[in-house]
């Protein structure tokens, strides 16, 4: 929970700034001048691609806890049978070993949204973070495809 909440005020703090940003390009348009005009519109996309980005990161973070809730309600969330160090990160051999058997699974059924759920969660504990985002994103794809 309280990942949800920094979250939403990270968000609103960014909104905050996106509409701060985007009064100074406006007013850097009505001064008028070529240099300011352009400088004026320069400064407006820089929000809209900030906005653009926190759209599909809460996109994306929606549609994985949406899957996450439907694998826990099958009962088929991976357990966390992970080794930690004693000031509580995870053994790195300990989240290979699990990674060699959630891609193994993954290979076994390439299809299957849950195994690929599986292996984003195994690569995010292997600290894999651009692959983690991958595999979810293949693990959405393919459920919504599921669904028709």
């Amino acid at each position: 929970m309280r990942a949800k909440i920094t979250y939403f005020v990270l968000a609103a703090v960014l909104c905050v700034y996106f509409v701060l940003v985007g009064g100074r390009g406006v007013a850097l348009i009505r001064y008028g001048t070529p240099v300011t005009v352009g400088f004026g519109v320069a400064v407006l996309v820089l929000p809209l691609i900030g906005l653009w980005f926190l759209w599909q990161s809460t996109a994306f973070a929606h549609r994985a806890g949406r899957l996450a809730r439907e694998l826990e309600a099958e009962g088929g969330l991976p357990v966390d049978e992970l080794e930690r160090t004693p000031s509580g990160r995870v053994d790195k051999a300990s989240a290979d070993a699990v990674f060699a058997r959630r891609k193994a699974e993954t290979e076994a059924s390439p299809d299957d949204w849950r195994s690929w759920f599986r292996l984003a969660v195994a690569y995010h504990d292997a600290r894999d973070t651009p692959r983690a985002r991958k595999a979810m994103q293949r693990a959405i794809t393919l459920r919504r495809t599921a669904d028709g």
